[in-house]
């Protein structure tokens, strides 16, 4: 007859760290260690944030590729909701039209605030007379029934100077929610102005007419104070200049707004799209401002994570009606 014999202590604690083990799975897998690569496409605005976290990652993870694209925050949905990439970069809250095209093909989504930007109207230096701006005067300049050909279209009290205006692509995140709050989501804007996706051209354009007028986001304007000059918004209660605080304390109105990063569901379970989401949101509050843009509430940021560990999907920012949910973020984002 088999007798068994006792266990010793020793083989008694290797058997107990075995079942452990099993019981919690694998140990997580190392920065160092993690493979693969990350597709990542969309808005120019929220571009120098991801760009700045994919290239601080890489120096986690050295064999992880993060490749971030600028096609525009309408350009990069449309790839995400194909399932082209894993990540989106977005100025603007996904469309019910772009959520829609995702569910159709199967992409669910993680959706997630990152950053505040105020989206900058600036004017060339040389322009001394136009120092601040209505929502009104800006409707006039770039809508299509404005009528506006030169400044004193504006202000009588202006010079008979031509505007060159300039803006944002159509697939831009940012031209979406300029239109939006200006002209009016089905609003027609002025079929002459020269656009692109690319905001150091607008830059470049702005900088090199004394009539140009723009606008983008808040980065842009930061980076390149000695080329172009802010107009300061006037959206009802006097004249606001854009700065990081304004921006923050919502004063900055109608112009300040939240920027995301969208993730696919299916992506976020890829060990490296999961470590490098995880390094964004710890680190967005350092390096959003270090590119320029101005970071959420600590607060914020906690329900950021807390909805981004429960892989928590849809968008709390689009009603299914479609329109923009409007409102400072700490009450809008759950």
């Amino acid at each position: 007859m088999h007798v068994s014999k006792p266990l010793t202590a020793i083989s008694a604690i290797a058997l107990f760290t075995s079942a452990a083990m099993l019981a919690a799975g694998p140990a997580p897998q190392s920065a160092k260690d993690l493979k693969g690569a990350i597709k990542i496409d969309g808005s120019s605005t929220v571009y120098p944030i991801t760009e700045a976290v994919a290239e601080e990652f890489r120096t986690e993870a050295p064999k992880v590729r993060p490749t971030v694209g600028v096609s525009g925050t309408g350009g990069g949905f449309k790839r995400f909701s194909a399932g082209e990439i894993d990540i989106s970069n977005a100025s603007r809250p996904i469309k019910k039209s772009e959520s829609d095209a995702a569910t159709k093909a199967g992409v669910e989504y993680i959706e997630l605030p990152v950053a505040f930007d105020g989206l900058t109207i600036v004017v060339n230096p040389k322009n001394t007379w136009c120092t601040s701006l209505t929502v009104e005067q800006i409707k006039k300049i770039y809508s299509a029934s404005g009528g506006v050909k030169s400044w004193k279209d504006v202000n009588p009290e202006w010079p008979d100077k031509p505007v060159k205006v300039y803006s944002p692509g159509t697939d831009s995140g940012t031209f979406d929610y300029f239109r939006e709050v200006t002209v009016g989501k089905d609003g027609s804007v002025r079929a002459d102005m020269s656009v692109s996706e690319d905001d150091n051209v607008l830059v470049r354009g702005v900088s090199g007419d004394e009539g140009a007028i723009g606008f983008f986001g808040c980065a842009y304007y930061f980076e390149n104070k000695d080329k172009v000059k802010s107009v300061a918004i006037d959206g009802g209660k006097g004249p606001v200049a854009v700065s990081t605080d304004s921006i923050e304390n919502g004063t900055y109105a109608p112009f300040s707004r939240p920027l995301f990063v969208y993730i696919n569901k299916k992506s976020a379970d890829r060990p490296e799209v999961d470590a490098f989401v995880d390094f964004y949101l710890a680190n967005a509050g350092k390096l959003v401002g270090d590119v320029g843009y101005v970071k959420l509430p600590d607060a914020v940021y906690a329900k950021v994570t807390k909805n981004w560990d429960a892989r928590r999907t849809g968008t709390q920012f689009t009603t299914p009606s479609g329109d923009s949910v409007q409102g400072p973020l700490a009450t809008v984002y759950e």
